[in-house]
Parts: C-alpha cells; sequence; structure tokens
C-alpha cells in the first residue's frame, strides 16, 4: 500500500473516529436533560384533599409532604388540606417540600375567660376546653403578679382559626426607679442624714489621703450620678480623710 493510501485510511478513521465521539456526546447530554426533566413534577392540587391521600399522592411523586399547622375552617372537612404551598402546578424537583395546614373543620367551642386566672389554672382550663396555650408573654403590671390580664382571643369567641390562645401574665407592679443624684463635692456629714431619711442604705465609706482638703468630702460615689436606682440600692463612698 502506497503512503498516499495510508494517509487517506487514517483520515478515514480518524473523521470516522470524530463522529463517533460527537454522537456519544450528543446522546449523553440528551440522556442528561432527559433524566433532569424526568425528575421535575407540577404541584398538584392538594386542597379538598385527605391528608391520607395528599401523603400517597406526594409519595408517588417523590415529593415530601410537612403539615406545618391544623386551623378551624368551615369550608374542607376535618382532615382535609385546607391551604398548600407551593400553588397547583407549580414545577417540582423530585425530594422537594410541599407544606400543608391540615382542616379541624368548623370550629366548636367558645373561648374561656382567663382573666384573672394565674397561669397554672389558666392552662389547665384551656387544655380542659381542648384547646392548647400558644404565645406567653411576661410584662410588670399593676396588681398581684402571676396573673392573666389579657388573652388572644378574647373570652366567648368562636369564630377562631387556630386552637390557640396567648396569654399575657402579669409580673407584678414595677418597683419604682429614681435618677441618681450627684454627691460628689459634698460633706458626707450632710449627704448621710438625706439617704438614709429616704430609705437608702450606706455601705461602706472609704478614707482617702488628699492634700490641702477639708476632711469628709466625697470624691467618689457609686451608683454614679445620673444611673437610674431602685429603693434597694445601696450606696458607698470615698472621702476625705
Amino acid at each position: 500500500m502506497s503512503l498516499r493510501d495510508r494517509m487517506r485510511s487514517l483520515f478515514r478513521l480518524f473523521l470516522l473516529f470524530t463522529v463517533l465521539v460527537a454522537v456519544g456526546l450528543l446522546s449523553a447530554i440528551t440522556t442528561i436533560r432527559l433524566t433532569i426533566h424526568g425528575r421535575q413534577e407540577n404541584m398538584p392540587k392538594l386542597v379538598g384533599v385527605s391528608l391520607e391521600s395528599a401523603q400517597r399522592t406526594t409519595a408517588s411523586l417523590g415529593l415530601e409532604l410537612k403539615v406545618e399547622d391544623k386551623i378551624y375552617s368551615t369550608q374542607y372537612p376535618v382532615n382535609a388540606i385546607a391551604q398548600q404551598m407551593p400553588p397547583p402546578g407549580t414545577p417540582l424537583k423530585m425530594g422537594q417540600h410541599v407544606h400543608v395546614l391540615v382542616s379541624l373543620g368548623p370550629p366548636q367551642l367558645t373561648v374561656p375567660n382567663l382573666l384573672g386566672d394565674s397561669m397554672r389554672a389558666a392552662r389547665i382550663t384551656v387544655i380542659q376546653r381542648g384547646l392548647t396555650v400558644g404565645d406567653v408573654a411576661v410584662l410588670p403590671w399593676p396588681g398581684d403578679a402571676d396573673q392573666v390580664v389579657a388573652q388572644d382571643p378574647a373570652p366567648a369567641t368562636t369564630e377562631v382559626r387556630t386552637p390557640t390562645v396567648n396569654l399575657l401574665i402579669s409580673a407584678g407592679q414595677e418597683p419604682p426607679a429614681f435618677l441618681c443624684p450627684k454627691f460628689i463635692g459634698q460633706p458626707i456629714a450632710n449627704v448621710r442624714p438625706v439617704l438614709e431619711k429616704n430609705g437608702f442604705k450606706i455601705g461602706d465609706v472609704t478614707p482617702v489621703a488628699v492634700n490641702d482638703s477639708p476632711q469628709g468630702i466625697i470624691l467618689m460615689q457609686s451608683p454614679s450620678a445620673g444611673s437610674k436606682i431602685g429603693q434597694d440600692a445601696v450606696f458607698t463612698f470615698q472621702i476625705t480623710q
């Protein structure tokens, strides 16, 4: 075989190899696209369907159903899907979560009056009525501590969305607070009776040697001037010796 024939044969083999590689790459890309497309599903309509049916439907599509909450509904029966996210028709990927709210049916209860009850008594009442205690906030409030001073929903409410009652609990009367006056530069002999007359206590009074200064003058104080103090504040001083 001549050199020219050999070159032609090699060229044909190279051309055939190039074509086969191109076909293989195209086939691989097509397969990947089909695979990705095959893993995508459109979100079915679950609203109005029972929870059990919705779980079977999502499982068959490779989706994960998550019940976020249960709500009262006059539109959907007990244990039916009342709301869903994402909405129907949304493209989904395999393994994606589907979030739903499940219906408790129409409300058949009246929210009890918990105002004035202790936290423990209110919790027992709520549970006995088939409800649950939701958010509980504790704030300073006039009157006795550990009493319900506000609730949501309000007492005697019949139209409720969730079986949850949120409570505001009194922490009792907030103790009075004062701005601490400035005593630096004043004689301790004058400051002491003023503090004691107003019900404040005096702690350590530490003498400090200072040249050319009369004795008993306040050099430092704690709490500092301008700070917020309560009736239980204890004052300490450094004074000239």
